[in-house]
């Protein structure tokens, strides 16, 4: 059985086109890394029509993991990067992982 690492996974959805710089803050406030992944969604907000035919927006989805220790300022660099206290820019939370592998760098650190 590995130890306990004790990390979060901060996932943000966000507009095409952003990715970049809400992973440059995150590393900026501590994270290693990220993972994006491509997706459409659709808001209250996003109700654009090209010839009366409904379009999803493009999102691209951002997946950190970070420790939890820094996981409350990674979200908040996230935040401010994406301009997420404004309507229809995206959102950003924070889920509590029960168990990583993958993380061998990390294991190595504590050990």
């Amino acid at each position: 059985m590995s130890p306990e690492l004790n990390q979060d996974l901060i996932v943000t959805i966000i507009k095409k086109g952003y990715s970049e710089q809400i992973i440059g803050a995150s590393k900026k406030a501590g994270a290693e890394g990220a993972t994006i992944m491509f997706g459409r969604g659709t808001s209250i907000h996003e109700q654009k029509k090209i010839l009366g035919i409904p379009i999803e927006p493009e999102k691209e989805i951002i997946f950190i993991v970070v420790p939890q220790e820094i996981s409350e300022r990674v979200l908040a660099a996230i935040i401010k990067a994406g301009k997420l206290e404004r309507p229809a820019t995206g959102i950003a939370f924070i889920l509590d992982l029960k168990k990583v592998v993958g993380v061998a760098h990390l294991l190595k650190e504590q050990g």
